[in-house]
């Protein structure tokens, strides 16, 4: 008598089948196994269980790793709604912000400060200068207001530096502040980014390193489920083929 066609007891309800109409438990997957043992205590790594009722236990380890992973995706899902939700910083438009709060003086001092790093600024101070020098030092029409070394035009020139100065100097001080609010929505930014990154990351590696393993699993399963489906299909057909040639030989009697 072959392996395949010796007859052995099922654990369950003690049976008799043949090797292929069942399997070892040492054959079964780990947690199916266990499952098995903690149904029945009495149950060795050497003990057999029937098709049909193996059955039962396949479509329970399905259940499980669908549940498992559906519960491992919510949770990744959750968190991620959390980082979403705990991270109220609004995002501001710097220069909407700014422009709102801007003050007469500080609208003058960009004014100057636009105007006075212009070539326009250069071309008109250029030519104040050299009409100044003109007419001092020619006295053209009889003017001769300033004349060498234009003392006056020195102290102009310095009044002027001084005045200017701290006026380009407000609006580079509206230029940091600028600089500084774009800092800090750009440091929100990455933050928010990075913290949803190690998220994404997360569950990707739970679909690379748990969920595509337990995908490849619940297939096996169904094809061996599918299976031991046909295979009840197939007796039940018997059986019923049987049961009509007894009654079809009960009626000829």
């Amino acid at each position: 008598m072959t392996e395949n066609t010796k007859e052995i007891k099922c654990l369950v309800d003690g049976g008799r089948f043949t090797a292929d109409e069942g399997c070892y438990l040492r054959e079964l997957p780990q947690p199916m196994s266990n499952a098995i043992k903690q149904d029945y205590p009495q149950a060795k790594v050497t003990s057999f269980i029937c098709a049909h009722h193996l059955l039962k236990y396949r479509v329970s380890r399905v259940d499980s790793l669908i549940n498992a992973d559906l519960k491992q995706s919510q949770k990744i899902n959750r968190k991620l709604t959390r980082a979403l939700q705990s991270d109220n910083y609004e995002i501001k438009d710097v220069n909407q912000a700014l422009q709102q709060s801007l003050t007469f003086g500080q609208k003058v001092s960009d004014g100057v400060a636009r105007f006075g790093g212009s070539w326009t600024f250069i071309f008109i101070f250029v030519m104040i200068l050299i009409t100044w020098m003109v007419i001092n030092g020619l006295a053209i029409f009889g003017i001769h207001f300033d004349p060498y070394p234009y003392i006056l035009l020195n102290l102009f020139l310095s009044c002027f530096s001084a005045i200017q100065a701290p006026i380009i100097m407000m609006s580079q001080n509206r230029s940091a502040e600028r600089d500084r609010l774009d800092s800090e929505n750009d440091f929100h930014v990455n933050l928010k980014s990075e913290h949803e990154l190690r998220i994404l990351h997360a569950k990707l590696d739970h679909l690379t390193q748990n969920q595509l393993p337990h995908d490849l699993e619940v297939e096996k399963l169904q094809l061996q489920i599918l299976g031991e489906v046909r295979t009840e299909l197939a007796k039940l057909r018997e059986e019923n083929v049987a049961l009509k040639e007894k009654l079809k030989n009960y009626k000829g009697e």
